[in-house]
């Protein structure tokens, strides 16, 4: 049995991921951002099997490494991580938010704390191979722009989340190949077109599937081989925005992204 990391576990996908997880015998580390909701969360979870819950807000990147240090030393037998966690469009009126460290939240939370979550977290999983690493994206995907990649100018909600989630996608590919012959697999999905949650809600989009209908694409990835580098819509390999694939793109991206990282 696995020992797994899901971030956002309180609700929606990842409230749903962690029970059915937790079911199948796994070790469930449930990430919140709110202390209360997380503790309960565990509380309702235990009654099922075994889970333990750590508590930090991806808006902040400081608190991202610190959970990762955390999980690391509290759990160095690893093998799974879900970055699960997200902030969609936001209201249909909305505009542009910051995070905690001033960059813009989509890009935040939906991108940057992966990576700094995952790249604290390499260590334990590549020490636990064969590890893998289950990014949930989205089929909203949109170039990021790395002479602008704050999204300063022409700012939209909608774009910013769709530019966080072809960001994610780029990264992965980037990654798996980095990580290619270490046991280390790396995926990231599309789990299902607006599932009935908080975020989808919030955009104002009535759903059209429930975080039932996204889990098994999740599952799959987390607990059985299914190679690396992929993308999946669902359970079904699929193609990611043709410029995730590009090598000039994903370069100039990881350039990018270790210049956020390092503000």
């Amino acid at each position: 049995m696995s020992t797994l990391l899901i971030t956002g576990a309180t609700s929606g996908l990842g409230r749903y991921l962690a029970f059915e997880l937790v079911r199948g015998g796994h070790l469930v580390l449930a990430h919140g951002r709110d202390r209360g909701r997380t503790e309960l969360l565990v509380e309702e979870l235990r009654t099922e099997g075994d889970a333990e819950g750590f508590v930090a807000d991806l808006a902040s990147l400081a608190q991202v490494r610190e959970l990762g240090e955390q999980v690391a030393a509290a759990h160095p037998e690893l093998n799974v991580l879900i970055n699960n966690a997200g902030v969609g469009g936001g209201a249909p009126d909305g505009g542009r938010e910051l995070s905690v460290d001033g960059h813009e939240l989509r890009l935040a939370v939906n991108y940057l704390a992966p990576v700094a979550l995952t790249r604290a977290l390499l260590p334990v999983l590549r020490a636990d191979a064969p590890a893998r690493i289950v990014n949930v994206g989205s089929a909203g995907q949109e170039p990021l722009d790395p002479d602008d990649p704050e999204f300063t100018r022409g700012y939209g909600g909608f774009a910013a989340y769709c530019r966080s989630k072809f960001a994610l996608a780029a990264y992965t590919f980037t990654l798996a190949e980095e990580l290619a012959g270490t046991g280390v697999s790396v995926n990231v999905l599309h789990p299902a077109t607006f599932m009935d949650t908080a975020m989808v809600r919030e955009g104002g989009v009535t759903p059209w599937s429930t975080v039932a209908d996204g889990a098994p694409g999740v599952l799959a990835l987390a607990t059985r081989e299914s190679g690396t580098g992929g993308y999946f819509d669902g359970t079904r390999p699929a193609r990611a925005h043709e410029e995730t694939y590009d090598p000039a793109v994903r370069k100039r991206l990881s350039a990018v992204t270790d210049q956020l990282l390092a503000l």
